[in-house]
């Protein structure tokens, strides 16, 4: 027993370190969480959820509607009272008198309603069930679009994630290059070949690499701290990503992704979407000048002195129809607004398909920038390492001062970040050109 006592605290370390363990996550992975968990695709969830129940409720029009009723009524006015009696069976011959009549006194009902309506002919019913089915498939439309955001934003930070990790490797390099030179310096003063100042300045050098580190390190935590909190992670769960820079593959040619993105857009498709409601709402209001037609039918129960009782029973059944003439010019300027707004759905919509063209065009230029800049960064890195190893070696044969080769140093710790900037761009500028032709999450998922 007291071994098990003693051994219940170390198990309880354990399953707290177990489950701090960080989550590794590839890049696939961040992409489909973030399109399936984030806060935002929730969100649009429910709000289809509720355009769903949009269309549920439009089409409920076409049924009938029951519906029960127990009222009590009390009166001493003349024609109250006569009605009263004789729905509740009890007018007499003594009730029509004339002083009964006139004054009947106070009597009071119980009166127990079933009624049923049925809509034979409803203009307005049809138009406004499509208008829900085109506002339920726009926000369909509209939760696919939040989850190609999520999933870029995802995928964005990923890369930041990935950048900011190669910036911390490539500054703590720098910091054991810079330890390297400062030693060189160092050796060189003991052996009175050297200048104080140059061990002197190799230290400043190494101080403004290690406050590099410091805020490299820190941009790595926020950028964490931003993907755990886009994929919803709770409080001490923390997150790891790959070590390298994703690769993205290369998309196919502009004419391809144009059609595509003309076809695929979910922003675009809700704005078609929208437009299809528009026209519902001109049908809508167009067939307001149209007359409904109901049909109805009651059973009713009337008590004297009873709630739910039957003094006497009677039934109602028939039809009506309602047409409205002159409603002071309302429905013609309903008329005119739906139009105008379908006018202005058509004019969205081509302005979003030029905007989606620029788009798709605007991405393929920006990719094809960031691959030749990689092209030129990775030579640039292997001029500036070259550079540095030619003039490490001179000023360690005493043919190049400190200043040259901390100047050499820092061009080559800058090239490393250039390159790490540049590697970072090409695959976020091939992850926008599947986000701009909207087939980011179809290609990611591959």
């Amino acid at each position: 027993m007291l071994r098990i006592f003693f051994s219940l605290p170390l198990l309880f370390c354990w399953i707290g370190i177990a489950a701090a363990e960080p989550v590794r996550l590839s890049i696939k992975d961040a992409v489909s969480l973030a399109a399936g968990t984030s806060n935002m695709v929730k969100a649009e969830k429910f709000r289809l959820a509720a355009a769903q129940s949009g269309v549920d409720l439009a089409g409920s029009h076409y049924l009938p509607r029951l519906g029960f009723e127990e009222a009590f009524a009390a009166s001493n006015s003349p024609t109250q009272t006569f009605m009263m009696k004789l729905d509740e069976g009890r007018f007499a011959v003594n009730d029509l008198q004339i002083a009964n009549l006139n004054n009947p006194g106070t009597q009071h009902d119980f009166r127990t309603a079933l009624v049923l309506t049925q809509p034979l002919f409803n203009p307005a019913i049809a138009p406004t069930r499509e208008i829900a089915v085109k506002q339920a498939e726009s926000q369909s439309m509209s939760l696919e679009t939040t989850r190609q955001e999520m999933a870029f934003a995802a995928f964005r930070l990923y890369l930041e994630i990935q950048k900011a990790q190669a910036r911390v490797r490539a500054a703590e390099t720098a910091l054991g290059e810079s330890r390297e030179n400062l030693r060189l310096a160092k050796v060189r003063t003991e052996n009175g070949v050297g200048l104080k100042s140059d061990e002197l300045r190799a230290k400043t050098h190494q101080a403004s690499i290690e406050q590099k580190l410091i805020t490299e390190k820190n941009v790595l935590s926020l950028a964490r701290m931003q993907l755990e909190k886009l994929l919803g992670f709770k409080e001490g769960e923390n997150l790891e990503v790959d070590g390298a820079i994703s690769d993205v593959p290369s998309p196919p040619g502009q004419n391809d992704l144009i059609t595509t993105a003309l076809e695929n857009r979910s922003d675009l498709l809700q704005m078609k979407s929208e437009q299809e409601k528009a026209n519902a709402g001109v049908k809508l209001a167009r067939n307001s000048y149209l007359p409904s037609v109901a049909a109805f039918a009651s059973y009713q129960l009337n008590s004297k002195d009873t709630p739910f009782g039957a003094d006497n029973d009677s039934w109602m059944a028939g039809a009506t129809l309602k047409w409205q003439i002159f409603d002071g010019f309302a429905r013609s300027s309903e008329y005119r607004r739906a139009v105008a707004n379908r006018s202005a759905s058509s004019e969205y919509i081509e302005n979003q398909i030029k905007e989606v063209v620029y788009g798709v065009k605007e991405s393929l230029l920006k990719h094809d920038e960031a691959d030749k800049r990689l092209e030129v960064a990775k030579n640039t890195v292997q001029d500036a390492e070259e550079t540095v190893r030619l003039i490490s070696r001179r000023y360690e044969n005493s043919l190049a001062t400190m200043y040259e080769l901390l100047d050499a140093q820092t061009v080559l710790n800058q090239a490393r970040s250039g390159l790490i900037d540049d590697e970072t761009n090409l695959a976020l500028a091939t992850g926008q050109i599947y986000h701009a032709a909207g087939i980011f999450l179809k290609e990611m998922s591959k």
